[in-house]
Order: C-alpha cells, then sequence, then structure tokens
C-alpha cells in the first residue's frame, strides 16, 4: 500500500467516526440555568358558542345514546371542536383579544364533566403571538373550578399554573356559556 493510498484511507476512517459521533439523536446532557421565574396573572371571558349560525364549538362525535342523556347538547362521550373567542369583558361583542382553539370531551357519565385540550392564543397587546395551554378536567356544573396549565409558547414559554373558571352564564338548552378566567402563569 502505497503512502498518498494509506492517507487516504486514514481520511476516510477519520471521516467515518466523526459522522458516526455526530450521528446520534441526543447531545451531551448540560445543566439547565434558566433566566429568572416570572409570574404573569390574565384576566377574560371565554365565549362557547353551540347554537347558530356561526357557533364556535362544534359537536364531531356523538356516541348512540338513548334516555335522558340523549337531550344534553353534549352527552358523555361526544367529542366538541372549538374555536372560541376571548374577549375583556363578558359581553359577546366585548373587545376580542385572542382565541381558544383546541377541544373537549364530555368526561363525565354521571356527573357532567369536560375533558379539555384547549390552546389559548393572544392576538393583540403584550401578549400578541403568545399562548399558554390546558389539559385539564373541567366539571362543568361547579360554578368555580381550576384548571391545570400545562404549557405555552411565545412569551409564556415553559408556562405552568392554574386557571380559575367562574361560570358567569349558561343556557341549559343549548349549551351556550359564557366563562370568565382569572389565570396565574409561572414562565420564564
Amino acid at each position: 500500500m502505497g503512502k498518498k493510498t494509506g492517507i487516504i484511507l486514514v481520511a476516510f476512517t477519520l471521516h467515518l467516526c466523526m459522522s458516526f459521533a455526530l450521528c446520534e439523536y441526543y447531545s451531551e446532557t448540560l445543566p439547565f440555568s434558566p433566566k429568572q421565574q416570572v409570574v404573569t396573572n390574565l384576566h377574560f371571558f371565554f365565549h362557547d358558542t353551540l347554537s347558530g349560525p356561526e357557533p364556535s364549538a362544534v359537536l364531531i362525535a356523538k356516541p348512540h345514546l338513548t334516555g335522558e342523556d340523549s337531550s344534553s347538547p353534549t352527552p358523555f362521550g361526544s367529542l366538541m371542536v372549538m374555536d372560541d373567542p376571548l374577549t375583556l369583558g363578558p359581553h359577546p361583542k366585548s373587545e376580542q383579544i385572542g382565541n381558544a382553539r383546541g377541544m373537549y370531551v364530555s368526561s363525565g357519565k354521571h356527573v357532567p364533566t369536560l375533558t379539555m385540550y384547549v390552546d389559548f392564543g393572544f392576538t393583540s397587546g403584550l401578549f400578541n403571538g403568545s399562548s399558554f395551554t390546558v389539559f385539564s378536567r373541567n366539571p362543568i356544573t361547579e360554578k368555580e373550578r381550576e384548571l391545570a396549565v400545562v404549557g405555552g409558547r411565545g412569551r409564556f414559554r415553559m408556562a405552568t399554573g392554574v386557571a380559575q373558571l367562574n361560570t358567569y352564564s349558561v343556557n341549559l338548552t343549548n349549551g351556550d356559556a359564557i366563562v370568565e378566567y382569572n389565570v396565574t402563569l409561572y414562565h420564564y
């Protein structure tokens, strides 16, 4: 084997070794030192409209039920998708500051309960383009309840916290509801 062939073989071997070393699915684990955690408190109203010509929440799957459960707007096992407006006040014509987009399933067989996966995105003001996410059980017959905040993006990156809900109004016939949200977010 000549000198030139030997150099090429060594270079090729080094190239292969480096290629395999760089092809890992992870990087070295390093200590994390985040910025100072901050607390943000938010207050807004959530409008979930199931009725009318332009509902903000629609039924996408419904079980075949008979009996008293079948008359509910969201009987046990129903899956709803939503794009609900978030406003500064309880009136539907109040200034809109964002949207709650996601889905919820009617998950309480004997007690009306929703399990919600919702992204609360803001479209104006200081938090324009930011959102936080809720994934939690919502016992809708309780006037006041708490939902878990499990994440966020933008200014709410890595958010955790709690959303305290208070039913402002509800139409038991069609399911339309306005809910007051007081949210405490811990984020970086």
